[in-house]
This record gives C-alpha cells, sequence and structure tokens, in this order.
C-alpha cells in the first residue's frame, strides 16, 4: 500500500514537473510576449520575465522591441529635372505594439522594407538633382513621413530615415565637374578685377600725390635703384633726370618761330610781286598777270576812279609803220614764222 502511494506521488511530482517545463516561458528585457490561446489572441502582452502559459493550449511569440537597421536597396528614378539617378537609404524603426505587429501584418519587417523602397522612388520622381544633393535633410523627414503613415497601424514606429549615396552617370559627373570649374574660375576673375581695381584706385592716388610733389618720383626711382641693385644680377641701371623729360616735353608743346616760318609754304612762282597780298584788288592781279605773258597794261582801265583817265600818246612814233595804239587798246606782238 505505501509503495503504491510512494509510485503514485513519484508519478504526480514528474507531471507537475513536466508540466512546469512546457508551461514555463522567459520573456527578456528586451521582447515583448504574445500569447494566442486556441489561436486567438489572450490577454495583453506579457511583461519581460518568467510567465507561464498552457502547455498544448497556447502559443508564446516573443517581439523584439529593439531598434532595427534595415538598408533600402539602390532605388533607380528619374528626377522631376530629368536626371537618371540611383539613391539608396536605410531606415530605423521599432515595434512600439507587440500584438499589432503580430495580428495586423504578417511580416512587418517585409511590409517596412518594400514601403521604403516605394517612397523612395517617389520622393526621387518629385525632387531635384540639386535637392537630392544639398537639401537631404528635407527630403529625410519627407520620406520619414511617408513610411511612418501606414506604419502606425502594424505597430511599428519610423525613428529615422536617412539618405545613404546618390548615384550619377559619368556624363553627368563631368557636366557638373565642368560647371563647377567655370564657377570656380568666374569667381576667381571676379576677384583679380576686384583686386586690379583696388590698386589702380592706390596708383591714381599715388599718382596725384606724385604730381604735388615732383620730388616723390625722383625719391621713389632712387628705391627703385636701391632694389635693382640688391640683386645678383646684370641689369645695367641708367637714372634718367625727371626734369629732362620735362624739358623736352615743353619744347614739343612750343616749338620755335623760326622752324614754324620754315614750315610754312611760300606763294606761287608765278604770282609773286606786286598785288599778291591778301588785300590786292582784282585789277592788280590782272595787271600782274598780263605782265606775266608780256602784254602792256591799259593805262586807260587802271586810271583811279577820281574822274581822270590817262591821256594817250596822239604823236604816232616815226620808227612805227602803223599807227600807235589808240585809248583802251593793247599792242600784242604776233609770233614771227619762218618762211
Amino acid at each position: 500500500m505505501v509503495e503504491e502511494l510512494l509510485t503514485a506521488a513519484a508519478a504526480t511530482g514528474a507531471a507537475g514537473v513536466a508540466y512546469l517545463t512546457a508551461a514555463a516561458r522567459v520573456v527578456k528585457q528586451y521582447e515583448r510576449g504574445v500569447v494566442f490561446r486556441l489561436g486567438r489572441l489572450h490577454g495583453e502582452a506579457r511583461r519581460p520575465g518568467f510567465t507561464l502559459i498552457v502547455p498544448f493550449v497556447d502559443r508564446l511569440h516573443k517581439v523584439n522591441l529593439q531598434i532595427v537597421t534595415m538598408p533600402v536597396p539602390a532605388q533607380e528614378g528619374i528626377t522631376r529635372d530629368n536626371v537618371t539617378v540611383r539613391v539608396d537609404a536605410v531606415v530605423y524603426f521599432k515595434v512600439v505594439n507587440a500584438p499589432a505587429a503580430l495580428v495586423n501584418v504578417e511580416d512587418y519587417r517585409f511590409a517596412v522594407s518594400q514601403m521604403a523602397q516605394t517612397s523612395l522612388r517617389s520622393i526621387i520622381g518629385k525632387s531635384d538633382l540639386d535637392d537630392l544633393l544639398s537639401n537631404r535633410e528635407k527630403l529625410n523627414q519627407g520620406l520619414e513621413l511617408m513610411i511612418d503613415s501606414p506604419a502606425v497601424g502594424w505597430g511599428v514606429q519610423i525613428d529615422r530615415v536617412e539618405i545613404k549615396d546618390v548615384s550619377l552617370p559619368d556624363t553627368m559627373k563631368r557636366s557638373m565637374a565642368r560647371q563647377a570649374e567655370a564657377d570656380r574660375e568666374r569667381r576667381a576673375r571676379v576677384i583679380n578685377a576686384d583686386a586690379e581695381l583696388q590698386a589702380s584706385r592706390k596708383l591714381a592716388e599715388a599718382a596725384q600725390q606724385m604730381a604735388d610733389t615732383p620730388s616723390a618720383l625722383q625719391l621713389r626711382l632712387l628705391q627703385t635703384i636701391v632694389a635693382v641693385a640688391a640683386e645678383k644680377n646684370s641689369t645695367l641701371v641708367l637714372p634718367f633726370p625727371v626734369e629732362l623729360l620735362r624739358f623736352l616735353e615743353r619744347a614739343a608743346q612750343n616749338p620755335v618761330p623760326q622752324e614754324r616760318a620754315l614750315q610754312e609754304p611760300g606763294p606761287p612762282a608765278g604770282r609773286r610781286g606786286h598785288g599778291d597780298g591778301e588785300g590786292a584788288t582784282e585789277e592788280e592781279r590782272d595787271r600782274g598777270e598780263d605782265a606775266g605773258r608780256g602784254l602792256a597794261p591799259d593805262f586807260g582801265r587802271l586810271a583811279p576812279d577820281t574822274g581822270r583817265q590817262a591821256a594817250p600818246s596822239s604823236a604816232p612814233d616815226p620808227t612805227s609803220a602803223h599807227p600807235g595804239p589808240g585809248p583802251g587798246q593793247v599792242t600784242r606782238e604776233r609770233p614771227r614764222t619762218d618762211a
């Protein structure tokens, strides 16, 4: 009888140990336990520590609450300014509602991954290339909102989204390099031009100062000679007085009167003599022309305007076979012709 009791107690103890072994569960600190009893959600999520379930009736599913780092595969798309790029990103998320992560979605990791890829392609098409390269923080915030909106119903919270890399075609890289080089060259030219402008203003002020004090130019010449002589070279410097240059400049501006007289042209050879001045009358010029041709002047025509006329000679020349010229006539010699 005693043996039977001992055997029954041992069997009961063994069954209890087996039951406890089958029902005992340990939930870690970063996990939550979700119990399904006969296929239905039972109660709240189990807290970390030791917990018991009904063997062969309950199923305990542990959900990790740690932040998950999920890389998003590189997505190729066309930006709003028609540039083909490849963009990859990384998503940081965690589960905040363990029962919803198991009940509302089949695989929350795969769902978050697909949603991140779709949102990344969408954000590429809505953005310009300059925004992808320089304004990534704004794009990260927009991408986070696009992924977080449907993930709330899955019991998942998107903690952070970052765009990792933007791959450009080789032709676009070369174009951007040329553009950056041209922009740097433009800035360099602007800086150089500004420096030349400032230097020209300083030189103008120095020239004005030297013009007010002529001795300053001589001192500057001496300083230049000292600077050249300090170096070991074969340069020969011949100082030239500045006063001599100024004297030559004044002499060139005011030539000698005799040189001006030699440079002025004289009157023509055929019209020199009486009546060649600027105040000569027309009759005097005509008389000069007749004298040049060997013709006698008409004294009747050249008489003054006082009413008196020159009296012609009434006695004929005894040596001449022809009568003398009448009043107002001019004798002309005919050229002789040889028979």
